[in-house]
């Protein structure tokens, strides 16, 4: 399974970690999609803790992390 950590205002409306199956999705691209967050909306895609672009692939056992821009100060 890919586990799929979601945060800030990503997690409106979903859980905040949502499990893949590796046959379902190619890329962290494609989970974004499977989710319907715009892919404008990502600011910041982890996978197993590194900086990842939407077209990485992901595979079995994967943890992709998704954030949004965040403000704050």
């Amino acid at each position: 399974m890919i586990e799929v950590r979601l945060f800030a205002t990503f997690r409106e409306g979903r859980e905040k970690i949502v499990y893949f199956k590796p046959e379902e999705v190619k890329t962290a691209g494609d989970i974004i999609h499977a989710l319907n967050i715009p892919e404008e909306e990502v600011a910041i895609c982890l996978i197993n803790g590194f900086h990842s672009k939407l077209d990485a692939e992901v595979k079995d056992a994967d943890v992709l992390a998704v954030f949004p821009p965040v403000g704050g100060g």
